[in-house]
This record gives C-alpha cells, structure tokens and sequence, in this order.
C-alpha cells in the first residue's frame, strides 16, 4: 500500500485513540517523507509517523537519543511529557513529540555548523540508552527500491544495487581524519529549527555511532548537486571549524550518500510523476559521472 497523506492520517488516528489524545481530524501535515509529521494543533504536539512498519524499535531509540542529547546540553526535539513512547498503529511507529515555537526564519548551514560541533564533542553515551548503530548510508537502498518495483526501470534499479555493494566495500576501508563516535546521520538544515532561542536540532531517527565525517558531506554534496551557494558552504564549514572536502575519504562518502539519495526518491514513485522523472535523472547522472547535473530536492 502506497504511504500517503490519507493513509497517515488513519493511522494518526488509531494511535491518539489509543493514548487518549482527541481526534485528530484537523492535524496540519508539516512533512510527507521517511515519516508523515502533523502538527496536532491542540494539544501542542506533533505526531510523527513511520512510512515503513517494524520500526518500532527505531523509534524507541530516537525516543530515547532525544532524551539523553536534550539532558547532555543538546539542543533538541523534546518528546511529549505524558505520551513520549512508541505507538504502535497497524504496525507502524507512531510517536509524540513537544510543539516547538514558530521559527524565526529557515535554518541556514551555519545554523548547523555549531549544533554538529557541540554534538561531536560529546562523549560516549551512558550504557543506559540503546545501543547506537553504525550510520550505513545504504542499508535502506534495497528497501526502497523495493517500494518502487513495476513503476522504475529494473536496469537502473539494478545499477543502484551493483553501486550500493561496490560503496559498501569502499565505505568500510576508510580512514577518518575526526575521532568516531555520536553523529546525527542526516545533518542538513531541513533537520534544524530556528526558534526564539537558538537553532534546535530534529529528526535523530539516523543518530548513530560512525565517523563524524558522515555529517559533514551531505552539505558538501548538497553545494555540488542542489546549487547551495558557495557563500553559505563557506559559513557552514566556518561555523564548524573543518571543510571535509580537505579528506581524502570524502568521495567516496560522496558517492554513497548519492545512491542512496537516488534510492530514496524511488520510494515516492508510484503515483508521482515528478519523483519518477527525479529518479530517472538522478540515475542517469550517476551512470555518466557527471557532477554538473543539479538534482531537485524532493
């Protein structure tokens, strides 16, 4: 079954039944991705819901990462005070989080800059929370183009799967520049909120365990791919302190980050038109080694 707003919504529904929170037939939807978010209006709460079932344990653990980062000095999406576990509706997590207060303006990179600076300075996390994973970019690729079958073309599908095994083995022999440890695993930001006090760091479904590298080329990749300007690139990685593009380890980073990126857009296919055409330029940039082509945010 396609995951769309309709679906999203019924499943929002059985979840606040479930926890006595009111009907939520007026929730507004904020996003439609990896997860369908609502903002629940009254109570101030956003709900978020899982696009994929069985990942209840994920969202147990972004649950509890939220936590330990708001309590370590993080800025950080806070969970709801009286309904801050895992609801679980048809098989998809659904969970609750506090309302933040209306931003200020769109974060920008140098927003991020600092949050990722304090964030890996953190030390190891207490044995009391979920074990963190490592960050594999490419995990999901098979997934999601599963979701996709019938409506891509299985060549490039299967050029995305021989590209995903071949990175993997790439990924796995790096040698990083910054010490390892706690990263955010999709570090862009779309994931930071600037309110009244300060920016606010979302969306820790992909906090993990890995080489701090992976934070810092998704802007890398997003100044080359999807024409941020190179002012702000330069205020991002100033903000930080590094510009990782100086590691010799970052195209391949790079090119995992973009299968699966390309991967990803195959999940909104069925029933979309322009993700199905996203997809296909996407694909054909890769197969051509052409880093000039300007790929759309979807």
């Amino acid at each position: 079954m396609i995951f769309s707003e309709a679906l999203a919504r019924a499943l929002l529904g059985r979840a606040c039944a479930a926890v006595g929170l009111p009907d939520p037939a007026g929730a507004r939807l904020l996003g439609l991705a990896e997860n369908a978010v609502f903002d629940l209006g009254s109570p101030a709460l956003v709900a978020k819901v899982g696009r994929e079932g069985g990942l209840s344990d994920r969202a147990a653990r972004e649950l509890a990462v939220a936590r330990w980062l708001d309590g370590a000095g993080i800025p950080v999406v806070r969970p709801a005070a009286e309904h801050g576990e895992v609801v679980v509706a048809a098989g998809h997590p659904v969970t609750f989080w506090q309302r933040l207060p209306e931003a200020v303006r769109p974060a920008a990179p140098a927003d991020l800059g600092p949050l990722l600076r304090a964030l890996h300075q953190l030390p190891a996390p207490p044995a009391t929370l979920p074990r963190l994973p490592r960050r594999d970019l490419l995990a999901p690729v098979e997934r999601w183009l599963a979701a996709a079958e019938g409506t891509v073309d299985p060549a490039d599908a299967g050029y995305l799967l021989a590209r995903r095994a071949e990175l993997a083995a790439a990924v796995s022999e790096l040698a990083p520049v910054l010490p390892p440890g706690v990263i955010h695993g999709d570090a862009l930001p779309r994931n930071v909120h600037l309110g009244p006090g300060g920016p606010v760091l979302l969306d820790l479904e992909t906090v993990a365990d890995d080489l701090r590298e992976h934070d810092l080329v998704p802007l890398a990749l997003t100044r080359d791919r999807y024409g941020l300007p190179e002012q702000d690139y330069r205020a991002f990685t100033a903000a930080y302190g590094w510009d990782v593009r100086d590691w010799t380890g970052c195209a391949v980073l790079r090119a995992a980050r973009e299968t699966a990126s390309a991967a990803w857009v195959a999940q909104r296919v069925p029933g979309n038109p322009a993700a199905g055409a996203e997809f296909r330029r996407r694909v054909a940039s890769l197969r051509d080694g052409d880093q000039r082509v300007r790929w759309h945010a979807f």
